[in-house]
């Protein structure tokens, strides 16, 4: 098991805004993956992005320039 570190974790309302958000990151060469949305968070999707803590400013001005849907931006040791 390799240890936990602090990581921006987003979560979304819809499988689609998730895979929306993949597209996005992967296309803009921007850091982070897809992950299992992890237990201490709800969400009413299953699945959530996690990046760097340092990339948060950076991916929340593009996600909301391109008017991506999140439902959650929280740092969280994953």
């Amino acid at each position: 098991m390799r240890p936990k570190t602090l990581k921006l974790v987003v979560t979304f309302h819809t499988t689609a805004a998730a895979m929306a958000m993949e597209a996005f990151c992967k296309a803009q060469n921007l850091p982070g993956r897809l992950i299992p949305t992890p237990r201490e968070l709800t969400a009413d999707c299953g699945m959530a992005w996690c990046a760097p803590v340092d990339a948060g400013e950076t991916l929340r001005a593009l996600a909301d320039a391109h008017h991506l849907e999140y439902a959650l931006w929280q740092e969280l040791l994953v």
